[in-house]
């Protein structure tokens, strides 16, 4: 026993320490994160009782580190130096940091960040990878940098963590493909368009649709705009992008049953930037699109993905059988949980 540290000393002796902590840590977090939020709101978004919520959060509230409002709970002052001091100590209970490191080999890329919790049963895990995500951004940005962003629900949760008075407001987001079935909320256009207002930055959009047929697609080649907007993604930097499952994408894409049959019979799992990978992370299947491509993502300075749900595990894999070395992976537990059990 010589040799134990005093956390791992008070662990044998309250082994259930370690639940306890990482408990009050989500609840504090979510507040940080949600607040101001009630009781039963927030037993819902955490999957835990009202009861336990109350008895957790009486606990926060005599230590100081949440406010009980009439709107509801908040997070203190002293609640978010709390976080900021125990998140890396949360990070290593749950084992997070091991299996971030895990991945990171793994996929022979930058480095993989993992949000605790499961976005397909937790809506505010999906706002902490949005968090995480601006934060990277941030981070890795510089001045003049252009910044190509797909569409989809988990590129678009960056916006409400973007701010002006980060050097993003010095840079433009482009548009990396045109419009995608008709959920316009999540399309790359109205993305960038919500990040640069959000930034006080420029953007450029791409008013295409997305899936082209061939002799559209010839012809809108050479069209000036088209050739402008084709040389900007040639300049990117920085490209923000998700992954989907194959199946998905054929469906919001509206393709038809004989394309979506086909995609089956060549193992297509995964899908990004519009090429489409079996489980070898080879391309099976590529849309004709004009929009930004591979070989152009691969020489953006950096390429962040987010992409979470454990139904996503086997597309995440896929595409990273080949992804560029410089790219940040940031998804959930459960879904790292999945792929590391693959």
């Amino acid at each position: 026993m010589d040799n134990v540290s005093f956390f791992e000393a008070e662990r044998k002796l309250m082994p259930e320490i370690d639940v306890i902590f990482q408990k009050r840590f989500r609840i504090l977090q979510t507040l940080a994160t949600f607040g101001p939020i009630g009781r039963r709101a927030l037993a819902e978004q955490l999957n835990m009782t009202e009861r336990d919520i109350r008895n957790e959060t009486a606990v926060l509230s005599e230590q100081q580190l949440i406010l009980i409002q009439k709107k509801g709970m908040i997070c203190s002052q002293n609640g978010y130096e709390v976080l900021g001091r125990l998140s890396e100590l949360f990070r290593e209970l749950s084992g997070i940091v091991a299996k971030e490191q895990q991945l990171a080999k793994r996929f022979a890329i930058a480095k993989v960040i993992i949000v605790p919790g499961d976005a397909e049963r937790d809506a505010t895990v999906k706002q902490q990878l949005g968090k995480e995500a601006a934060q990277v951004l941030q981070q890795l940005a510089q001045a003049k940098d252009k910044i190509a962003v797909t569409g989809g629900s988990s590129v678009a949760s960056l916006k409400e963590y973007l701010a002006p008075h980060t050097v993003l407001s010095e840079t433009e987001f482009l548009a990396a493909r045109g419009g995608m079935g008709d959920e316009m909320t999540f399309q790359a256009n109205t993305i960038v368009a919500k990040f640069a207002k959000r930034c006080g930055a420029t953007y450029r959009t791409l008013f295409l649709p997305e899936h082209l047929s061939e002799q559209a697609y010839e012809a809108m080649q050479h069209e000036p705009i088209i050739q402008e907007m084709i040389a900007q993604y040639e300049q990117v930097s920085i490209v923000v992008h998700g992954i989907g499952a194959a199946y998905e994408m054929a469906k919001r894409r509206n393709s038809s049953q004989l394309e979506q049959q086909t995609l089956d019979d060549l193992g297509a799992v995964g899908e990004a930037f519009g090429y489409y990978f079996n489980e070898e992370g080879d391309i099976v299947h590529h849309i004709r699109t004009i929009g930004i491509q591979l070989e152009q993502v691969n020489k953006a300075r950096h390429v962040l993905a987010i992409a979470a749900g454990a139904n996503k595990a086997t597309a995440i894999q896929a595409y990273f059988k080949n992804a560029a070395a410089q790219t940040i992976l940031i998804t959930d537990e459960q879904t790292a949980n999945e792929m590391l059990a693959k």
